[in-house]
């Protein structure tokens, strides 16, 4: 029976099964109506286990199901479904902490991985509603927008606490239609050669110029620094204060604010 086809998960007879060796999409990768409605009124914690199932068997390279997973996904997202939203969350997370962890961006931005995770989900979340969520018809689909927004949150992240806190505040207000960020407007709109040097000017020893170079051209954190630099600093901390200070200082530099807007 159909039922209990469902209640099993998928073996090798179902009509909804996806192999993992084939790229290719077949009629049998979409359920037919009585399987998707019966998805649909399956208890939810029978769903979640399903998925499990079905990863681990995508893992091992074996047959499997991808509908349980899709249709968990159209819980949380079409139906806005919170506990449906959280199993989603909890079966995904690890496989979003690896995106993220795998991002040449995410050493260079001082934030830890479950951070990341959950900025994420959040930007997938707000992404993908009611609306939207035809326009990804498959897992895979789902799977790649997701990825997506794990890359982009470490990278507006790093980009966003580097030039921006070196520039006056105002500069950095944008809008919606803007495709490149505020900071990266405003820094673009002077040479760059001629930002530096300015900076440079306003820096009051050699301890403020590592770390303003160490922070926003090679990236570091300030416990990296820390580490590469034990005999200027007798604590991680000192290097915060002095980030702090010198960021302070320029956010007040009148012929800063004067440079950019010009």
């Amino acid at each position: 029976m159909i039922t209990q086809t469902i209640e099993r998960c998928a073996h090798p007879k179902s009509s909804v099964i996806h192999r993992a060796p084939s790229k290719q999409r077949h009629a049998h990768d979409t359920p037919s109506v009585v399987d998707a409605t019966l998805l649909a009124e399956m208890d939810l914690m029978t769903l979640v286990r399903c998925c499990a199932t079905e990863s681990e068997r995508f893992y091992r390279g074996q047959a499997h199901n991808t509908w349980y997973s899709y249709e968990l996904f159209r819980r949380a997202l079409v139906e806005r479904d919170e506990q449906a939203w959280a199993q989603l969350y909890q079966h995904y997370s690890a496989l979003v902490e690896g995106w993220i962890r795998r991002s040449g961006a995410f050493v260079s931005s001082g934030e830890s991985s479950e951070y990341f995770v959950v900025g994420a989900f959040t930007k997938f979340w707000r992404a993908i509603g009611p609306e939207r969520f035809p326009s990804f018809p498959t897992l895979a689909a789902l799977l790649q927008y997701l990825q997506l927004c794990a890359t982009s949150v470490v990278i507006d992240s790093v980009r966003a606490q580097s030039w921006s806190e070196m520039l006056p505040e105002e500069t950095l207000i944008y809008h919606h239609e803007n495709l490149t960020a505020p900071d990266e407007e405003a820094v673009n709109r002077v040479d760059r050669q001629e930002f530096w040097r300015f900076i440079d000017e306003q820096l009051q020893s050699d301890v403020e110029r590592i770390v303003i170079y160490s922070s926003f051209v090679l990236g570091l954190t300030p416990r990296a620094l820390y580490g590469q630099h034990r005999e200027l600093f007798n604590s991680v901390n000192d290097v915060y204060n002095v980030k702090r200070n010198v960021l302070g200082r320029l956010s007040r530099n009148q012929q800063l604010r004067q440079l950019i807007s010009e």
